[in-house]
C-alpha cells in the first residue's frame, strides 16, 4: 500500500502514520518529495483493510495499493528518480557516469596503468575484479584480498570511486571496506541470501541481470536488497543468453526504458559483456545513450591481447578515449554532461 500524505503534514501526523503501519505488521518506507511525503507499507501484515482505516487519520490523502509484486523499487511507490550516491559521485541523475577498468585486477602496473588512462579519458569509476567468479573450475579466480589492497590504491592515486564484485555472503565485509560500490554479477543475481547480505550494507549496489534473467526477476532481485534496508541500488543491463551466437550475449536495449517506466531506480548498460567484441562497444555504447541510460559499464586494458579474461571484449585506452570523446555530442543530445 501507498499512503499520501496531505502537503500540510505534520511531522507528527506523519509519524502517527509510520507507527500504525508497523502496528498493523508492516514496515514503513518514508518518501519525501519536494510537495508532499508519501509512505510505503511493505510486507506481509495482519490485515490490508486495516491500512485502508488510515484514510480517516490526520494528514493523510488517500490510500491506495501497489500492484506490482516488487513494492520498494516500483515507480509506483516513487515517482521521482533514486539518485545512488557514492561519497560525492550522483548515479542517476544529470551527470552521465562512466564506469571503466579491466575485467581482473592482475598486477599492480597493469591496474594502474589502466587506472590513470581511464581517469585521463574522463570515466567517474574504475572497475576491476578481485574476486572472480569463472565457468570453469580451472580459470584464474582473482587476486581476493590483493586485488581489493591494488583498487584501493588506485583510487587514492586517482581520485576515482572503485567498484568491484561481491562473490559470497563471507566476503561482502571485506570487499565494502575497499570499495565504494559492490557489484552483483550476473550469476549472482538471484544469490538471494547475498541479496539480504546487502541489504544490511551501507555502500551502493550495482546488480546485474541473469543472464536468463526477465525483466520481473532482476526488479525483484532488487526488492530483496530493497527490503533488508538498503534502497542504493544501480540497476544493470548487460546482455542475456538467446539462440543467437554471433555475438557473447543479447544486449536487450528494450530493458533500459522498460526499467526507467517500471521502476525508479538507474539504469547502467555493459556494452562489453553484452556484445563480447571490442568493435560493437561503441554503437552500443551510443545506443544506451541513446535510449534512456544513465551510465556504462566499460571493460579496459592495456593490453588486451595479454589480459588474463575477457580480452577480446576489452578496449585498449586509446579506444576507450575515442570512445568517451565521442559520446560527449550525444550525451549532450539528452541534455546531460559527461565530465
Amino acid at each position: 500500500m501507498i499512503i499520501a500524505m496531505t502537503s500540510d503534514a505534520t511531522e507528527e501526523q506523519i509519524e502517527e502514520v509510520c507507527e500504525s503501519i508497523r502496528r498493523y505488521g508492516y514496515t514503513p518506507h518514508l518518501i519525501r518529495g519536494e510537495e508532499r511525503v508519501v509512505i510505503g507499507a511493505v510486507g506481509q501484515g495482519d490485515n490490508k483493510d486495516h491500512l485502508q482505516n488510515l484514510r480517516s487519520v490526520p494528514g493523510v490523502a488517500d490510500v491506495v495499493p501497489i500492484l506490482q509484486p516488487y513494492k520498494i523499487v516500483s515507480r509506483e511507490l516513487k515517482q521521482q528518480k533514486t539518485i545512488v550516491r557514492a561519497g560525492d559521485l550522483e548515479i542517476g541523475g544529470r551527470q552521465f557516469i562512466v564506469m571503466a577498468g579491466p575485467c581482473s585486477v592482475e598486477t599492480r602496473e597493469q591496474l594502474m596503468e589502466t587506472a590513470d588512462a581511464v581517469k585521463a579519458a574522463g570515466a567517474h569509476v574504475l572497475r576491476g575484479g578481485a574476486y572472480k567468479p569463472r565457468t570453469s573450475p580451472y580459470d584464474f579466480q582473482g587476486l581476493e584480498v590483493e586485488g581489493l589492497k591494488l583498487l584501493a590504491e588506485a583510487r587514492e592515486r586517482t581520485g576515482l570511486k572503485v567498484i568491484t564484485e561481491v562473490v559470497t555472503t563471507e566476503d561482502a565485509g571485506i570487499v565494502a571496506e575497499y570499495s565504494d560500490i559492490l557489484q552483483v554479477g550476473a550469476r549472482n543475481m538471484q544469490n538471494f541470501a547475498l541479496l539480504k547480505r546487502l541489504g544490511r550494507c551501507n555502500r551502493p549496489v550495482l546488480l546485474k541481470r541473469g543472464m536468463s534473467s526477465t525483466i520481473k526477476e532482476l526488479l525483484l532481485s532488487a526488492e530483496y536488497i530493497a527490503s533488508h534496508g538498503n534502497d542504493q541500488i544501480i540497476l544493470c543491463e548487460r546482455g542475456i543468453r538467446t539462440f543467437e551466437t554471433a555475438t557473447r550475449n543479447t544486449l536487450d536495449l528494450a530493458a533500459v526504458p522498460l526499467l526507467n517506466e517500471l521502476s525508479h531506480l538507474p539504469v547502467v548498460v555493459d556494452p562489453s559483456h553484452a556484445t563480447g567484441r571490442r568493435s560493437l562497444v561503441r554503437p552500443a555504447s551510443k545506443a544506451a545513450v541513446a535510449i534512456g541510460a544513465d551510465g556504462l559499464i566499460i571493460e579496459v586494458h592495456p593490453r588486451p591481447q595479454e589480459a588474463w579474461s575477457d580480452g577480446p571484449q576489452s578496449l585498449t585506452p586509446a579506444g576507450f578515449a575515442e570512445i568517451m570523446a565521442e559520446l560527449q555530442k550525444y550525451v549532450a543530445l539528452e541534455s546531460r554532461y559527461l565530465n
